[in-house]
């Protein structure tokens, strides 16, 4: 999310294609992120998904949020950075073709949790992080961008995952600029 927000401001998204991040909402209420966007002049919220009775109503609430910090008359890109939650068939079927993640894995391989021990496990040379569209199956989307990096001799997760980290920060910004340019 962070190099999402300091891209876009960087580049002045707002100027060069009239995009901006309208804002940021997280189920936490001690989320990192909410302070980088702060920080940066963008609205935020916290919805607690443990207040609601069952995901359906929380995924509901959120999209009644997200569609309320919108910029009217301009499409709608909702950007999951960080966000842990699996959400129902009927939210991201609101949000169809315009709902975007990132993954810690070259997808199709490893969706889920814990992907780089899992790569490292596997034996693989490469790992890597892949943006994609949300659909319904978890994490097996349309792929928009990937970006590669080598399985050193010796890597642990965290070492593995630092790495990918770092291509993570530049691929999805541009991922999200290449998706809003052909809306």
């Amino acid at each position: 999310m962070a190099a999402i927000v300091k891209t876009a401001q960087r580049d002045a998204w707002v100027d060069k294609y009239d995009a901006c991040v309208a804002g940021v909402i997280s189920n936490k209420a001690n989320a990192a992120g909410l302070e980088i966007a702060r920080s940066h002049g963008i609205a935020t919220q916290v919805l607690d998904h443990k207040t609601f009775a069952d995901r359906e109503a929380f995924d509901a609430a959120l999209a009644e949020r997200i569609e309320a910090m919108g910029v009217p008359g301009q499409p709608l890109l909702v950007v999951l950075a960080g966000f842990m939650r699996i959400l129902t068939p009927g939210f991201v079927n609101r949000y169809a073709g315009r709902l975007v993640n990132i993954h810690p894995s070259l997808l199709p391989a490893f969706a889920g949790l814990h992907t780089h021990q899992r790569a490292i496990d596997a034996g693989c040379k490469v790992a890597g992080a892949t943006v994609h569209l949300v659909t319904p199956e978890l994490d097996h989307g349309p792929i928009l961008a990937q970006a590669v990096v080598p399985v050193l001799p010796g890597d642990t997760a965290d070492s593995l995952s630092a790495r990918v980290l770092t291509q993570e920060h530049l691929i999805y910004p541009q991922a999200v600029l290449d998706l809003m340019q052909i809306m």
